[in-house]
């Protein structure tokens, strides 16, 4: 059985870290990292979005052991399974390299009727990270029943954006 400790050890051996070396990352004792990964106890939920990131894994791949390579990051939905867009959300996730985090949930009416409009919408063109993003063609692959990551960049200075439709 895969547990969450056996996948913490097996990614931390992964990244060629010493117990030690991670609970100093973490700022925990090297014996709660040996606890974590011997199904003793399990670390701290607040502890969980840097030790994914340590692991290089997402939260929910280190609880469910489930890779995101495992499922379908973009999906495209039968015409009779697609959401109405006024009951979709648009989802905007930057990740700076400097740690900062933008995150941005748009129903996806209002991208429909900004876009309709002309209307500027600051969360997206004030920010250099998310301005060569073509909403328009966006809302074209939702309208389609294209649901999912949709949208996945990384820059060469470390910024990561994210977009969903959900």
């Amino acid at each position: 059985m895969d547990t969450i400790g056996k996948r913490i050890a097996a990614l931390r051996r992964e990244k060629e870290l010493k117990q030690d070396e991670l609970a100093e990352m973490l700022n925990v004792s090297p014996q709660a990292v040996s606890k974590w990964e011997n199904d003793l106890s399990c670390p701290d939920i607040t502890l969980l979005p840097e030790l994914a990131r340590i692991l290089g894994v997402t939260v929910d791949e280190l609880l469910s052991g489930k890779s995101a390579e495992t499922q379908p990051a973009v999906r495209m939905l039968p015409e009779e399974s697609r959401k109405d867009i006024k009951d979709m959300m648009l989802r905007i996730v930057v990740e700076s390299a400097d740690g900062d985090k933008v995150r941005v949930n748009l129903p996806m009416a209002l991208v429909q009727v900004a876009l309709e409009t002309g209307m500027e919408m600051s969360q997206i063109s004030d920010n250099d990270a998310l301005k060569s993003i073509d909403l328009r063609k966006i809302m074209e692959m939702v309208s389609q029943g294209v649901v999912g990551n949709l949208v996945e960049v990384d820059s060469a200075d470390g910024d990561t954006v994210r977009i969903f439709a959900e």
